[in-house]
């Protein structure tokens, strides 16, 4: 199926989903890597303030919450890992605050301090934005997500809430997993 409507529900009133409402975190980032991050968000935000953009923090308080240091700040974007350039989009959507963020593999190019520090901010995101996210670590899944769909052969499979939250989550899946595929090959 390649068609249907998306709506999204504000303040009680539901409306058609429109592509301003959603954020999107490239699993490869599109940066102008010739500016500094700070010099990029001071831009990002400058540039989109006619569309209303309400930051409710200054861009180093932005850093801060990111647990960017001063010196990453104000270095070459060109010069940023993978998962530095991660944070730095990640951040844009701190400010532009759309109601559903969608994610591809998000913590696969963290170092473990930086995931765990992405896990708790996407958390705290989930109170205010809808999470989407795709990803093949299914203790990632179970630590972040309230539902989860498994897509496999081109089908989706909705997982319950009691097994999303089972210690025999990892365990149950992969067996599902595999009863599907021998299915298939009978």
């Amino acid at each position: 199926m390649d068609g249907g409507r998306a709506l999204l529900e504000v303040d009680g009133v539901l409306r058609e989903l429109r592509e301003q409402d959603v954020g999107y975190v490239y699993s490869l980032p599109i940066l102008p890597e010739f500016l500094t991050g700070y010099e990029f968000v001071k831009f990002f935000m400058d540039s989109n303030r006619h569309e209303n953009l309400q930051a409710d923090l200054t861009i180093d308080q932005y850093f801060d919450k990111m647990s960017m240091a001063e010196e990453e700040r104000h270095r070459l974007i060109k010069g940023y890992s993978h998962g530095m350039k991660n944070k730095l989009q990640m951040l844009l959507f701190l400010i532009t605050k759309p109601p559903v963020i969608l994610l591809d593999e998000p913590l696969t190019s963290f170092d473990v301090i930086v995931a765990l520090e992405m896990k708790k901010l996407l958390r705290e995101m989930k109170h205010n934005h809808i999470l989407i996210f795709s990803t093949h670590i299914l203790q990632l899944a179970s630590d972040l997500c309230d539902e989860l769909v498994i897509l496999n052969r081109g089908q989706l499979a909705s997982v319950s809430p009691e097994l999303l939250r089972s210690p025999e989550f990892e365990q149950s899946i992969i067996e599902l997993l595999k009863d599907e595929s021998h299915a298939e090959g009978s």
